[in-house]
C-alpha cells in the first residue's frame, strides 16, 4: 500500500489546488456571461483576462520545471524589453507613456522585478544571483526614468521583501500579512469611493491621482448600490457612469479593479476576483519552491493587486499574462533539485511535510 505521506500523496494535492485554481477561473468566466446575459454588456474583455492568466500560469509551470533560474529570467526582461520597445499595447486613443498607461507599466516593471528576484534565489552560484538582483535594482531604476513612481516604489518593496525572505522561516505567515496588503488597499479605495475617510485624505488622494479618478470610483459605488447582487453588466461602466461620459479620452472603466468588479458583476465579481488571488497565494503556499521564491512572487502579486486597486493594470493582457507566469514559475516543480542553502526552512517542499506556519 502507498503511504498517505509519500509523494503519490503530494502529488494528489497538487492536482486538487490546481483544479480548485481551473474551477475559480471558470466560474469567473461563467459569471461575466450570466451578468452579461442578464443586463447585457461585452463580457469578452473578462474572458480574455481569464483566458490571458490560465495561459501564463500554464506556461509560467512549464518554464519553471525546465529552468528555474532561465525562465524567470527571460520573463524579467521580457518585460522589461516590453515597456520601452512597445508603447502601443493600449487600446484607447491617449498614449503618452509606454504601455499607454501609468498602472500598466508600474505592474510589469514590477511583475519582472519579482520574476527577476526569484531567478536569484532559483540559482546556486553567487555571482549570478547578485547578478540577477542587479537586474532587479535595474527595473526600478528603468521605473524612475520613465517616470513611474508607482512603480518605482512597487520594484524596491518586492527586492527588500525577496531580501527578508532570505530570513524568513515561516512562509504562511508571509503570505497572510500580503494578504492583509492587499485587502488593506482594497479596503481604502472603497472607502474613498464610498465618501467613509476624513476630506484631508480625500484631497491628498485626488492631488495624487487626480480628482477625475475618484469620481470615476464613485461613480463605480453608486452603480453597485444599484444593483448589489448582478451589477450592471460587464463593460458597461462608461455608459452609465455621468464622470466617464464627460471626459472626451474616457476608456470606459472606473480604473479599479474592485470597483470594476463591483460596478459590472456585483458583490459576486468581487468575491470571485478575491477568491482568485487567495487560490494563488493558497498555491504558494502548497508549492514545492524554496520559502524566499514563494514570498518574493507572494510580494510581487501583492504590489499588483495594490496597483490594480487604485489603477487601471488588469485591463491590459499584458499584466494578466505576466501574472499568470510568475506564480506559474513560482508553483512549479523543478526537474532538478534546487539549492536549499539559501536560509533556514528554504528546502523544496517535499512529499509529506506539513507547511510551516
Amino acid at each position: 500500500m502507498t503511504s498517505a505521506s509519500g509523494p503519490d500523496a503530494d502529488g494528489e494535492r497538487r492536482i486538487v489546488h490546481d483544479g480548485v485554481g481551473m474551477v475559480v477561473l471558470g466560474v469567473c468566466a461563467g459569471w461575466s456571461l450570466i451578468t452579461a446575459g442578464l443586463h447585457g454588456g461585452r463580457p469578452e474583455g473578462v474572458l480574455l483576462a481569464v483566458l490571458a492568466v490560465a495561459a501564463g500560469y500554464a506556461a509560467g509551470r512549464i518554464g519553471g520545471a525546465v529552468s528555474p533560474v532561465g525562465a524567470p529570467l527571460a520573463g524579467a526582461l521580457a518585460g522589461a524589453g516590453l515597456t520601452v520597445a512597445v508603447p502601443h499595447l493600449t487600446p484607447g486613443p491617449q498614449i503618452t507613456t509606454p504601455l499607454g498607461h501609468a498602472g500598466a507599466t508600474a505592474a510589469v516593471l514590477t511583475l519582472s522585478a519579482g520574476a527577476a528576484c526569484c531567478a536569484a534565489w532559483a540559482a546556486s552560484v553567487p555571482a549570478v544571483r547578485f547578478a540577477l538582483r542587479g537586474l532587479a535594482a535595474g527595473t526600478a531604476v528603468l521605473a524612475g526614468v520613465l517616470g513611474s513612481t508607482s512603480g518605482l516604489v512597487g520594484c524596491l518593496a518586492v527586492l527588500v521583501c525577496s531580501l527578508a525572505a532570505g530570513r524568513t522561516r515561516r512562509r504562511g505567515a508571509g503570505l497572510v500579512a500580503m494578504a492583509a496588503v492587499a485587502a488593506l488597499a482594497t479596503g481604502l479605495t472603497w472607502a474613498v469611493a464610498a465618501r467613509a475617510v476624513p476630506a484631508g485624505l480625500v484631497a491628498a488622494l485626488e492631488g495624487r491621482l487626480t480628482r477625475h479618478r475618484v469620481e470615476l470610483w464613485r461613480d463605480a459605488w453608486q452603480l453597485l448600490r444599484g444593483d448589489a447582487a448582478l451589477g450592471v453588466g460587464p463593460g458597461r461602466f462608461g455608459e452609465l457612469s455621468a464622470t466617464s461620459a464627460e471626459s472626451l479620452l474616457s476608456d470606459g472603466r472606473p480604473h479599479s479593479a474592485p470597483l470594476q468588479q463591483a460596478a459590472e458583476q456585483g458583490v459576486v465579481g468581487v468575491a470571485l476576483l478575491a477568491a482568485a488571488f487567495g487560490w494563488v497565494l493558497y498555491a504558494l503556499w502548497r508549492g514545492p519552491r524554496p520559502t524566499p521564491v514563494v514570498l518574493t512572487a507572494g510580494a510581487a502579486l501583492t504590489a499588483l493587486a495594490a496597483i490594480a486597486a487604485v489603477g487601471n493594470a488588469l485591463s491590459f493582457t499584458t499584466v494578466s499574462v505576466g501574472a499568470g507566469l510568475l506564480a506559474g514559475m513560482a508553483t512549479a516543480r523543478p526537474l532538478a533539485d534546487e539549492p536549499s542553502d539559501h536560509a533556514p526552512d528554504t528546502r523544496t517542499r517535499g512529499a509529506g511535510r506539513t507547511p510551516a506556519w
